[in-house]
């Protein structure tokens, strides 16, 4: 398995269209503290929705989210409208952006997900305090092992602190579906 590129790099920023029509810009290292920052393929899909609904509820609910202030983004290709609309029916709480002209999966080398059915694979990136990118799960059919990953990259943190380094972070704990830590793909379990 190959290490992601961005690994140990500063994450790119972006600026893009955010569910509510304005521009969001992520400047990695700005907010003071991490961000997960998550691709998935497309807006309202049965695993798109339960993935961004994890994160929805981790971020009022979750210990782990709430004490280190993690930030979270969702990034697909669909259109503003769509993006709105996902939104409000799922009562989301974090920016959710639009990447039709594929910018930011570019500039984070998220390729097209299933063998390129689909338009963007599901790819979330654990970014620190600093602005860079610790660790990358890259799997499209385990939507359920993004939270947990993020969360699991919180909990090795210590209190009061929100950097890390990737190899710090445990795997033992993540479960049968995620891939070990740096890896930057799927170990081919959660299909």
């Amino acid at each position: 398995m190959t290490k992601h590129p961005l690994i140990g790099k500063k994450a790119p920023e972006i600026s893009l269209p955010n569910f509510d029509g304005s521009t969001y810009t992520f400047t990695p290292g700005a907010s003071g503290g991490p961000t997960a920052l998550f691709f998935y393929p497309q807006s309202g899909t049965y695993g798109c929705t339960k993935e961004a609904c994890q994160f929805r509820d981790a971020l009022s609910e979750e210990e782990i989210f709430k004490t280190t202030n993690v930030s979270v983004i969702g990034v697909s290709p669909d259109p503003v409208e769509k993006q709105k609309k996902f939104v409000e029916k799922q009562g989301l709480t974090y920016p959710i952006l639009s990447d039709e002209k594929g910018e930011a999966r570019k500039a984070y080398h998220v390729s097209k997900g299933l063998m390129g059915l689909t338009s963007s694979s599901r790819v979330t990136f654990v970014i620190d305090a600093e602005g860079s990118v610790k660790d990358v799960l890259d799997t499209t059919i385990n939507y359920a092992a993004h939270h947990k990953f993020v969360q699991n990259w919180l909990t090795s943190l210590e209190p009061g602190k929100v950097t890390a380094i990737a190899s710090d972070v445990p795997t033992s704990d993540v479960s049968e579906t995620a891939p070990p830590a740096s890896t930057g793909k799927a170990t081919g379990s959660e299909i």
